[in-house]
């Protein structure tokens, strides 16, 4: 089983920044939308914790992970599986917080705010996360 740990470090009020592990070695920055999941607990089913469509982070947890083709983006992607509440969950390139609508971008954070050479650290991390199901392999990412 190969674990991926994406430890958010800003949860800020228009974006959130982490960092993501694969394995327990860091590999690239990661950018997602609000964090709405308050209390940690990994539902959005508490007061002021309302999901708004397209602008809010995945609740922290542990989710399996599958490299898939998307049908919108025309090439094999990370897709994170049984998320509550929402669907078509990914992680892939993307420079701004507005390019998430849900998923996880990654990249490096160079720039506040944004993300910097994403499709590069997309193809590092799609052409990893293949190898280890071609040797059959389970993949999981913790989200903390």
């Amino acid at each position: 089983m190969i674990n991926m740990l994406l430890e958010r470090f800003y949860i800020g009020p228009a974006y959130t920044v982490g960092r993501l592990k694969v394995d327990g070695m860091y590999m690239c920055d990661t950018l997602e939308d609000v964090v709405r999941d308050l209390n940690q607990d990994g539902d959005l089913d508490d007061s002021g914790e309302e999901k708004v469509y397209g602008e809010t982070a995945i609740p922290f947890g542990r989710y399996r992970v599958l490299v898939m083709r998307s049908p919108k983006f025309k090439r094999d992607l990370p897709r994170v599986l049984n998320v509550n509440n929402f669907t078509d969950i990914l992680i892939h390139a993307g420079n701004y917080a507005k390019d998430t609508r849900g998923c996880i971008l990654v990249g490096e954070n160079k720039i506040k705010g944004t993300l910097v050479n994403s499709r590069y650290w997309e193809t590092i991390l799609v052409e990893r996360l293949k190898r280890f199901l071609l040797y059959g392999h389970d993949i999981y990412i913790n989200i903390v």
